[in-house]
């Protein structure tokens, strides 16, 4: 999960040939395959993944249809009777079928296609069974529509139904396509591309399709399938806490607010649902926090994947409104050793600082474009694993070895994360006889450090299972 970017000037940031790489939008991205773009494969998903969205989508339009009236409701709110009706987007409705097929053949490697290949696929099975479990219908009648836009309208109701309402599958598929497009679409045409698909995102409810809560349930689904499947897959090193009671307490924390998030929403009803998104996002830290280690936050080159960023979007925003809470009391960057600064993530914005190691895992890059700049994600109030540990130390011996100038190792806070980094660094560099002896001297340079004496003997025995540097 670390990674190590360079000054623009010493190497390129990005090339384009039509596609664009991770670390110009921050989005992950398969390397080409050495071979060329893999055409079989996407001719083969296209004939497994066509039949089959037909066949589940239809079976489920049957089911419904076939329902007594009473057991299929639906979401109709009062004021969606405003929405006009405008017959001309059906054209942008129907082009999804295009962008669908298209898509597969975009991927740039075996791994990218078979990851978007099995998005597209869930977010069909799972829209689908939904539909099942779920059956609702369209509260309107749409008038009879003729000319060019009323025979397309014509041809989409032969096989489709006023039914399969929520979660919207075509706002699913739409999300994980544009998703793609945004990959592999030159910058200047970006305008373009996102107004096209924004406009499909509206015919879904101006085409007299979907009602509005089909809209948010669809692309929720979305969120929650690219999270599941990301691209590029990790491959941060296998995670266990060197901490595991700390750890699961941590994680039990957070399953606790998710679990009252729950049941408030399930009390509230309505609107009050929209507290499972948050019930959500603490559900991922927790599990983070037990199991996936900081890999579940999915920061990549600096950025959360989209996914991520949507689904924990709640808790980012809580953790931000609290670390600017706290930092009002805390101190900014301080010079620790050797031109060696610690400090918070709102130092990193500082332009005296010439390399900066990033080790909070729920932020997204701080640090301007022009410094060098290196990832190494940890979760926080926790010492990092044994194999992070010693990634982030080679991470920062490298930088200072390569730089001349203040360098930054920061956290949310500066207070654990960066803290027991800087503190390995400085034992296994020789620059510290130990790491009491490293952190006598941190506390003569930085008076705020949240690292306990049991934290500090447990870093100790992590520092002696590493080679020294």
């Amino acid at each position: 999960m670390g990674h190590l970017q360079r000054q623009p000037g010493a190497t390129p940031r990005r090339r384009r040939n039509g596609a664009a790489t991770a670390a110009g939008r921050g989005r992950g991205v398969s390397a080409p395959a050495a071979a060329g773009r893999p055409w079989r494969l996407a001719c083969l998903w296209l004939l497994l993944l066509g039949p089959s969205f037909f066949l589940l989508y239809g079976a489920a339009n049957q089911y419904a249809a076939g329902l007594p009236p009473e057991r299929v409701g639906n979401v109709a709110m009062a004021w969606e009777r405003a929405i006009p009706l405008w017959p001309w987007t059906i054209v942008p409705y129907w082009s999804i079928d295009l962008l669908y097929g298209v898509s597969l053949f975009l991927c740039a490697s075996r791994a990218e296609l078979n990851a978007h290949a099995k998005r597209l696929l869930a977010v069909t099975l799972l829209s689908c069974l939904c539909f099942l479990l779920f059956p609702l219908r369209f509260g309107f009648e749409r008038p009879p529509l003729d000319g060019v836009f009323g025979q397309l309208f014509d041809l989409l109701m032969g096989f489709d139904k006023p039914f399969n309402q929520a979660p919207s599958l075509h706002i699913g598929l739409l999300v994980v396509l544009w998703l793609r497009y945004w990959q592999h679409t030159p910058r200047r045409w970006l305008w373009l591309l996102h107004g096209w698909f924004a406009l499909i995102g509206v015919s879904v409810l101006t085409t007299w399709q979907h009602h509005f809560w089909d809209v948010p349930s669809g692309f929720a689904l979305a969120v929650l399938v690219c999270y599941l499947w990301p691209m590029p897959a990790p491959t941060a090193p296998s995670w266990r806490s060197p901490e595991p009671g700390r750890s699961r307490v941590l994680g039990a924390r957070y399953a606790a607010g998710a679990v009252l998030l729950l049941v408030l929403a399930a009390a509230l009803g309505g609107w009050g649902w929209l507290l499972a998104w948050p019930a959500l996002a603490l559900s991922v830290l927790a599990w983070a926090y037990w199991r996936l280690g900081p890999v579940a936050l999915q920061k990549h080159a600096g950025r959360r994947r989209f996914a991520a960023r949507v689904l924990l979007w709640p808790y980012s925003l809580a953790a931000r409104l609290a670390h600017a809470y706290f930092l009002r009391r805390l101190p900014g960057a301080e010079e620790v050793i050797e031109d060696v600064w610690l400090g918070p993530v709102s130092a990193a914005r500082d332009a005296r600082f010439v390399a900066v190691l990033d080790l909070a895992a729920e932020y997204d890059r701080q640090a301007a474009g022009a410094v060098v700049y290196h990832s190494q994600p940890l979760l926080d109030l926790l010492l990092p694993a044994p194999a992070q540990l010693r990634l982030a130390v080679q991470a920062l011996d490298r930088l200072r070895a390569g730089q001349r100038g203040p360098l930054l190792v920061h956290c949310a806070l500066g207070l654990t994360r960066s803290a027991a980094v800087l503190l390995a660094w400085m034992v296994l560099s020789g620059r510290a006889g130990s790491v009491e002896q490293a952190r006598a001297l941190l506390r003569q340079r930085r008076q705020r450090v949240e690292l306990s004496d049991a934290q500090c003997e447990e870093l100790a025995r992590l520092c002696a299972r590493l080679e020294p540097l």
